[in-house]
């Protein structure tokens, strides 16, 4: 079924739309979920509260992208599951791994100016984004949204895992730069 089609179906209140965004998302966003929280039980049950949370969104949202909107939601609840397990000392995923990665790399946050600030970074990070090649641009997204491990993204672009890790650690140099350059501190 086609994106608009079930979007229709959810501001038209139908159920329906949960079945449909499940068998056309669901391996995708249980995907999204797997990685940050390495624990199936979960991945399922944020993707379970993916539909909840769409279902409630829409309307008043209509995504553009629906693969996208979904996406966003499932990595959302999956990262605060990841703290929450965290927290009680339960976490097996490659969340820490990769954000501690960026963790250099971007200013902390605090303060009464946090969300001009975190708009501002938001900007600055897609200006960077798009200054990459499709190649490394793909390779950040993949770790640092999706949080592919070093491996799977060795796998991915039939480089040696070492060459990937290199390449990493020089796109959060260039982050870095990046952000210095448009007066972010570190």
């Amino acid at each position: 079924m086609e994106d608009a089609r079930i979007v229709e179906l959810y501001w038209e209140r139908d159920e329906a739309a949960i079945a449909e965004s499940s068998a056309k998302y669901g391996g995708y966003c249980y995907q999204i979920a797997f990685r940050i929280l390495a624990l199936r039980e979960d991945a399922e049950e944020c993707v379970g509260d993916t539909w909840l949370r769409a279902w409630e969104a829409m309307p008043p949202s209509r995504p553009g992208r629906l693969d996208t909107f979904l996406g966003k939601i499932t990595r959302n609840l999956s990262l605060d599951r990841w703290r929450a397990l965290r927290a009680q000392k339960r976490w097996q995923g490659q969340a820490e791994l990769a954000l501690t990665e960026l963790g250099d790399c971007l200013p902390a946050s605090g303060g009464v100016e946090q969300e001009v600030e975190a708009a501002a970074l938001a900007e600055s990070l897609n200006r960077f984004l798009e200054s990459l090649p499709q190649e490394k641009r793909v390779l950040f997204v993949r770790r640092y949204w999706y949080l592919c491990s070093v491996e799977e993204l060795a796998a991915w672009s039939g480089r040696r895992r070492g060459t990937v890790s290199a390449a990493l650690f020089r796109l959060r140099q260039d982050l870095q730069e990046h952000l210095e350059r448009e007066g972010f501190t570190l």
